[in-house]
């Protein structure tokens, strides 16, 4: 994950450097970005849940100001305020769920925690309906931030930002967040049965909602949206499953990465068709680029 998020991050870097160079707000821009990937390594390179928490946060502030970047347009204007109030209902339930667990456990510590929490559950010491809130407050976190129903609406108005933006944080890195943090509590939530089936739920109904919106739309930046929102989705249903427990979580991952890196293409990609065509970002006069 942190090479992914290295590498996808060097090359918006560069593809920036011509895309903003005749914007105002081009130091502001770069600032916004470095601070975002910096955030983002931060988060996948955490030891316990205090820190996911913090940089948790960070993204989310980042994404914000990068969504809003063009504040000035009232359209941005109200995409990074939906972004920002969607994510922290998410954020919100991760916190609880993140008390939760320090209360049954005593512990922040991923590795400390899976062992306590799997020695109370083993002992049978634990009221299991407090520990599926727990879990299900913790996964709540992870749909608002990838995007998952019923907390995607966010998504296809974020691609307001620009288009290095777009690429960056809801094709490649950001929205895979909440992917990784579910991976990373796997083994928590493996030992919980209701909450993988609800994992498992989610991710499929993601699936269908996702690719059924993307068919109908002929904002270029929106269809990818919703596309990669369904894809996202295959990676959860993929852990609802149990991936981890099957031995196939490297392909899981490994898929998850290819997904991510191909939106990233599209995305810039996007561009090179927008500012070749008539009437900006409709798939239907766009179809004679293809």
């Amino acid at each position: 994950m942190s090479i992914l998020i290295t590498t996808v991050g060097i090359l918006v870097l560069i593809y920036s450097d011509s895309y903003m160079s005749h914007d105002q707000g081009y130091l502001r821009f770069f600032t916004y970005l470095s601070f975002f990937n910096t955030s983002m390594l931060g988060l996948v390179t955490s030891s316990n849940l205090i820190q996911v928490y913090i940089f948790w946060e960070l993204v989310g502030m980042c994404s914000y100001l990068l969504i809003g970047f063009w504040f000035t347009r009232p359209i941005a204007a109200n995409a990074c305020q939906k972004a920002f109030v969607t994510n922290r209902v998410g954020d919100f339930g991760l916190l609880l769920g993140i008390l939760g667990f320090y209360w049954i456990t005593g512990s922040l510590e991923f590795r400390d925690l899976f062992q306590i929490f799997n020695n109370l559950i083993y002992k049978n010491e634990v009221n299991l309906f407090f520990v599926t809130l727990c879990a299900l407050l913790l996964f709540c976190g992870s749909v608002a931030k990838s995007a998952q129903f019923p907390l995607h609406v966010w998504l296809p108005d974020a691609m307001e930002g620009p288009t290095p933006i777009s690429a960056l944080i809801h094709a490649a890195t950001m929205v895979a967040a909440g992917i990784f943090l579910v991976a990373r509590l796997l083994p928590l939530f493996i030992v919980i049965p209701p909450i993988m089936s609800v994992i498992a739920l989610i991710g499929i109904i993601t699936v269908v909602l996702g690719a059924t919106l993307a068919i109908a739309q002929k904002d270029i930046k929106k269809n990818l949206a919703y596309s990669t929102m369904s894809q996202l989705g295959y990676m959860m249903l993929a852990l609802g499953m149990g991936s981890y427990q099957l031995g196939v979580d490297t392909v899981a991952v490994f898929i998850g990465t290819c997904i991510q890196t191909f939106d990233m293409c599209l995305g810039l990609e996007s561009l090179l068709c927008l500012c070749s065509c008539s009437s900006p970002k409709c798939l239907q006069h766009l179809s004679v680029y293809v």
